[in-house]
């Protein structure tokens, strides 16, 4: 008997509730609710639970496996760090929208039917919205709308998928779909523009830097990887998605290094990082998948601790672009160190996070002889050391001294960011505890000696790539400028759009206007006053078009005494026996050649 709740259900009633608490009795409830929520889901059994009738369809709030339970496991640990990082926050919005996306991403990953995952889908939406907002940044409430706007689109791509798949197969269960019908199309495109697939990506390093500095931490936690999880659960196999995962860890990594805003890298490594995870679903074997899931949840964790190093630089310098930062190491050793922790998992240094998850996609690629992908894996690996585990602590921390002197990040936030840490080194010290967990029974060793070497030695000739770069002036200079990504052509597209619609279409509408509404109900009201006298008048005008010189003046007399008579006298009107008669005349003679 499974006596658990539904773990959704604990964070998005217990959001409700925040508002109602003040200071330490707020916090205290805040931190107590994850835990509360992570000892309740150790209860819950493998199984099919909280079934409710609607309709004619069964809604089911959590089937529980081991995919939907890692998730869960990793979405109620980064909702306590995120909640402790936090606790400070006055604005009790912000920890309500909070709490809500944590329960909208855990109802989604338990969610056995389509209908309940797009409405948990939807609330992530509107809760992740509210965080951007939230920003109060110069360019927080545009981004917010667009973000909104984006994901509204990605749910109706969604809606109509199901409701297509729920005509075409009459069940709204969740599970494998395939990539084999239209509906499946639309579900993964609503898929694909949660996990910014390529193309349709720009929302998120557009969206993410213009939040709270506590906000990017539940932001990099949940959307993308509640999309990583439908994919596993409903795409895995599909070749597809091999490519789109591949090129997600390759094109962001250029963005990355030209970029000036450190949250924005981040948000750019986020796609990249995701994209390790698309592919192992293409790639779909019991290594891969237990690859994807083992990546989203050390990719979790050491984004959380990233962006949360970065959200306590902006928080205590009010700065965040590379060129404003420097030398920080000097007042924030603490913030100091666990970023580096943070850029070493990223990386995939050995004992540490990055290199016992990421290595399981790499690994099944070469297992499955896919060459090709496997290479652009290593370059995407090399590029994340450059862009995250180099860039993101050299330039906020040591580079030239920007002459910023700060106070240490708060405690809590000190405590957030060591226990996001510590989870990160004992993930890469100890990976049995993690690969227990994983969907799949596959017996894989991430400390051999071929496997630590390779690794050092691409760490090593990236960090020396990097070096020489900077030193010989070749690497890109970190300026104030705007980067043009993916959204440029939506922004462009829509002002062409709406330019056509202005003008073009404008004036046609109104031409159209003129003819059909005007000139031609006008004509024929004329033309029905005395039809044999028009007809006359419009082989006249007609005739004097066409005529000879000499005909033009007499022709153009009667033609403008015919107008100034219209519409002379009337046709006289028949009897209607007449009409009758030839109607059934007409009749008679219909039948006849119809039968």
């Amino acid at each position: 008997m499974n006596n658990a709740l539904p773990p959704s259900a604990i964070f998005i009633l217990g959001a409700l509730l925040i508002p109602l608490f003040k200071g330490r009795v707020r916090a205290a409830y805040m931190l107590i609710l994850p835990v509360f929520a992570f000892i309740n889901l150790l209860n819950i059994q493998v199984g099919t639970h909280w079934s409710v009738p609607f309709l004619d369809y069964q809604m089911v709030f959590g089937r529980v496996d081991r995919l939907s339970m890692a998730f869960g496991y990793i979405f109620t640990i980064v909702s306590f760090i995120g909640a402790l990082y936090a606790v400070r926050v006055k604005e009790a919005g912000q920890h309500v929208a909070a709490f809500l996306y944590a329960g909208s991403a855990l109802g989604a990953v338990f969610a056995g039917d389509m209908l309940s995952l797009f409405v948990f889908w939807e609330v992530m939406a509107f809760a992740a919205a509210y965080l951007v907002w939230a920003g109060k940044r110069a360019g927080s409430q545009a981004a917010g709308f667009r973000y909104l706007l984006v994901h509204i689109f990605g749910g109706l791509c969604l809606l109509v998928g199901i409701l297509i798949h729920v005509h075409t197969t009459g069940s709204i269960e969740f599970g494998y779909l395939g990539l084999n019908s239209l509906a499946s199309y639309f579900i993964l495109i609503g898929f694909g523009i949660n996990g910014a697939f390529p193309l349709l990506h720009a929302w998120l390093p557009d969206a993410y830097p213009e939040s709270t500095f506590s906000g990017t931490v539940f932001l990099s936690a949940f959307t993308t990887k509640t999309a990583v999880y439908v994919l596993a659960r409903s795409f895995p196999g599909t070749d597809l998605l091999i490519w789109i995962g591949v090129a997600m860890t390759a094109f962001p990594i250029f963005y990355a290094v030209i970029e000036n805003d450190l949250r924005k890298v981040l948000s750019y490594s986020l796609i990249n990082q995701v994209g390790f995870m698309v592919t192992g679903i293409g790639i779909g074997t019991a290594l891969s998948l237990n690859g994807t899931v083992a990546h989203a949840f050390a990719h979790i964790l050491y984004k959380a601790l990233l962006f949360m190093s970065m959200g306590a630089v902006l928080h205590q310098t009010g700065k965040i672009n590379a060129t404003d930062l420097g030398g920080l190491y000097k007042s924030m050793p603490l913030t100091t160190l666990f970023c580096i922790i943070g850029a070493a998992s990223i990386s995939g240094f050995p004992l540490f996070s990055g290199f016992v998850s990421k290595s399981m996609i790499v690994s099944a690629s070469g297992h499955e002889g896919l060459t090709f992908i496997w290479f652009v894996l290593i370059f995407a690996s090399a590029g994340v050391f450059h862009h995250s585990g180099i860039k993101i602590p050299y330039f906020a921390f040591f580079s030239h001294d920007s002459g910023i002197r700060t106070k240490e990040a708060p405690l809590n936030m000190l405590l957030a960011m060591g226990i996001a840490a510590f989870l990160c080194i004992f993930i890469g010290v100890f990976p049995g505890y993690l690969y227990s967990i994983l969907p799949h029974p596959v017996d894989y060793a991430p400390y051999t000696g071929a496997h630590v070497i390779d690794q050092l030695q691409l760490l090593f000739f990236s960090a020396l790539a990097f070096t020489l770069l900077l030193l010989s002036g070749i690497y890109p200079a970190e300026i104030r400028a705007t980067n043009l990504d993916a959204d440029w052509f939506y922004r462009k597209g829509a002002r062409a759009f709406m330019w056509v619609v202005n003008n073009p279409m404008a004036r046609l509408g109104v031409w159209i206007n003129r003819v059909a509404f005007d000139a031609i109900p006008s004509s024929l009201s004329w033309f029905s006053k005395n039809p044999l006298w028009a007809v006359k008048i419009g082989a006249d005008t007609l005739l004097l078009r066409f005529s000879r010189e000499e005909q033009k003046a007499g022709i153009g007399q009667r033609l403008k005494a015919e107008k100034a008579a219209f519409p002379g006298d009337i046709v006289k009107n028949r009897p209607i026996g007449q009409s009758v008669l030839w109607a059934t005349l007409f009749l008679f003679a219909y039948l006849l050649l119809k039968y």
